[in-house]
């Protein structure tokens, strides 16, 4: 059996893996395996889609089920495959005249991986990529198709479910018109001007995005991205960039999508890597917690004080806004949110060593961990700051009784 990784390649997995070519034949392997798990574009940075066990039973990869967008205009939906890049999604979408409402900053990721671990874009007013779903076709553990929309019972147990609930097949995503965006970055945003106008910054534009490495050096770096208007020249301060950027330190900036003001389709703006190259380094690990906006400047003060201590393995440090949603296991479940997203060296050891810092100071404040990243908070840490965990609990004993898409990672976070 060949050597099989994450796209960060800190992780291997340990049992073997299959690659169903239709639904049916998806179908057929999980109505005959006693474990199975899902893995998506690989983009989990832990062992959230492994099974420890290589003998007890197999991961599936949908990549061999050919990509369809079904767009209909009357209710102003597509219906996608699960397994599906956004950026694939996207560019059949803008070309049949229709667009996503947000994306994530990577264009690359699976819609059935995003969507079942809460990950999101940016924008006060935007939710996380969850909220765009619709319906979730579903394959369950005796291998039968079962589908979930908006109003059912289950419906917002289902959506983000961290793959407990069956492998996802196809999602009915909410679109609308295409659009285009203006992207503009800033630099040399000072803490002062932060703290004092962090509500109006982040709600200066479509998407913010704030990038920092906890320094005295403030806030280095400001990704505005607009769906009208023009840009200031200065944002409280910081000057308006005159060359491209990357937010890491020596990134290729051929990479990132383009800057400057220059209007263009929204699927070429809203990620901040292009679908066409490598996304971000590939060699880092990330971790992101995701808390109550009104305590973001608390989190703030709390991070630079854990600025000297993060330095040695921190790259960068990205803050964004996500709107409240209704998920059980969203990160933004009832609360808008303040996004920080942390992006490591590829160091588990020291990475690790400091996580448990950075979840004392944030945790108490509501923090919740993006389940698809680097994280040490388990089952008795988390389920506190899920109003409905126990809901999601019954839910899954109701569904998945046996445990077919069980796992260790599951057991240490959800009980």
């Amino acid at each position: 059996m060949s050597i099989e990784t994450n796209w960060a390649g800190n992780h291997t997995y340990r049992a073997r893996i299959e690659s169903p070519r239709s639904v049916d034949e998806l179908q057929e392997v999980v109505a005959r395996e006693t474990r199975v798990r899902a893995i998506g574009s690989r983009h989990s940075f832990t062992d959230l889609t492994d099974i420890t066990d290589s003998d007890a039973g197999v991961l599936v990869s949908l990549a061999d089920i050919p990509t369809a967008v079904e767009i209909d205009e009357s209710t102003r939906t597509a219906r996608v495959t699960g397994r599906a890049a956004y950026g694939e999604v996207a560019t059949q979408l803008h070309a049949a005249g229709w667009a996503l409402g947000n994306l994530a900053s990577l264009p690359h990721i699976s819609v059935a991986g995003a969507v079942s671990t809460g990950t999101h874009g940016s924008g006060v007013e935007n939710g996380s990529l969850a909220t765009s779903v619709a319906s979730l076709d579903i394959v369950g553990p005796d291998g039968e198709m079962r589908t979930t929309s908006r109003g059912d019972a289950d419906f917002h147990g289902s959506v983000v479910a961290l793959g407990s609930l069956g492998v996802v097949t196809a999602a009915t995503l909410d679109v609308e018109p295409t659009f285009d965006v203006r992207q503009d970055v800033y630099t040399g945003l000072a803490w002062d001007a932060l703290v004092g106008d962090l509500e109006t910054i982040t709600k200066s534009a479509y998407s913010v995005s704030l990038f920092t490495r906890w320094t005295d050096a403030g806030v280095e770096q400001v990704w505005l991205k607009s769906r009208a208007g023009d840009a200031p020249t200065e944002l409280f301060g910081a000057l308006a960039a005159t060359t491209t950027m990357h937010m890491l330190e020596g990134g290729a900036t051929e990479s990132v999508t383009q800057q400057g003001g220059v209007p263009g389709p929204w699927l070429d703006r809203l990620p901040h890597f292009r679908m066409e190259f490598t996304p971000s380094r590939g060699e880092e690990l990330q971790s992101e917690y995701l808390l109550p906006r009104e305590h973001a400047l608390t989190a703030i003060e709390r991070l630079r004080a854990l600025g000297e201590r993060m330095a040695p393995v921190l790259q960068v440090c990205e803050l964004r806004t996500v709107a409240a949603d209704e998920h059980w296991l969203s990160s933004a479940y009832g609360h808008d949110v303040l996004g920080v997203h942390f992006t490591w060296l590829r160091d588990v050891e020291r990475v690790y060593a400091v996580l448990p810092a950075i979840e004392a100071a944030l945790l108490p404040l509501g923090a919740r961990p993006h389940w698809g990243k680097c994280f040490v908070a388990e089952a008795v840490d988390l389920a506190p700051m899920y109003p409905r965990m126990s809901d999601f609990r019954a839910l899954r004993d109701r569904v998945d009784p046996d445990r077919t898409f069980g796992n260790a990672f599951l057991d240490r976070v959800l009980g």
